[in-house]
């Protein structure tokens, strides 16, 4: 399962303030990562809380902390993280680039994404109570070194009623944004727990290709 020009196979562009402070998250050949989470507003009064994972060589010389505006653009990645409790896959914008925001600047798009990939689980179609079409996706995304990432995607009306067609080792490219959602976890009878989703709501796609054989697509 190959795509030409792996890199641009998955292009985040995010602007918000910075929510709290930086956090150390992992090192690799003595280059540390620190991660934090950006407030991205959108045109409504909602806000998304995006991850972000950032090489301590990025932000050197910037004052990364609580309220400041920045601007990040990378991929958006996923990880495995194993754990006592089951494995869970976490997602984060990893950074190729931060700025700071002066507060002149003006972005027109605060929160971007482009994927191209391949989908490794079938569609699920289904509707809200109060009517809405949705189709939940799983697109495997290329990146070096033989590794992929999973991303959750969210398709909506007409668009949830194409997706749900689909098959499993399509190509599709979808454009859209990142979005944040809370949910509650039931724990036990008495107790629940609030937990923090992240999908991109897609609001374009094109399928780049008919699906390839499911033998070579891994399967999560």
């Amino acid at each position: 399962m190959t795509v030409e020009n792996v890199n641009v196979n998955n292009e985040v562009s995010v602007s918000g303030y910075v929510e709290g402070e930086l956090s150390f998250s992992h090192e690799i050949y003595s280059e540390a990562f620190y991660s934090f989470v950006l407030k991205v507003m959108r045109l409504s009064d909602i806000c998304d809380y995006i991850n972000v994972t950032v090489s301590e060589r990025l932000i050197k010389d910037m004052d990364i902390r609580d309220g400041v505006r920045i601007s990040v653009t990378g991929q958006f990645r996923s990880y495995n993280n194993y754990s006592e409790s089951g494995n869970k896959l976490l997602l984060t914008v990893f950074a190729r680039d931060v700025k700071e925001i002066l507060e002149d600047d003006e972005k027109q798009n605060p929160n971007h994404i482009f994927l191209n990939g391949f989908l490794c689980k079938s569609p699920v179609y289904r509707t809200t109570p109060f009517g809405r079409e949705i189709t939940d996706l799983l697109i495997a995304v290329n990146r070096a070194y033989n590794k992929s990432d999973y991303i959750p995607c969210i398709a909506w009306g007409r668009n949830a009623r194409y997706c749900a067609s689909l098959n499993v080792g399509d190509n599709i490219k979808v454009w859209g944004r990142i979005q944040s959602r809370e949910y509650q976890k039931r724990i036990s009878e008495d107790e629940s727990v609030t937990k923090t989703a992240y999908e991109i709501s897609i609001s374009k796609l094109e399928v780049v290709s008919e699906s390839i054989s499911e033998s070579d697509i891994e399967i999560i």
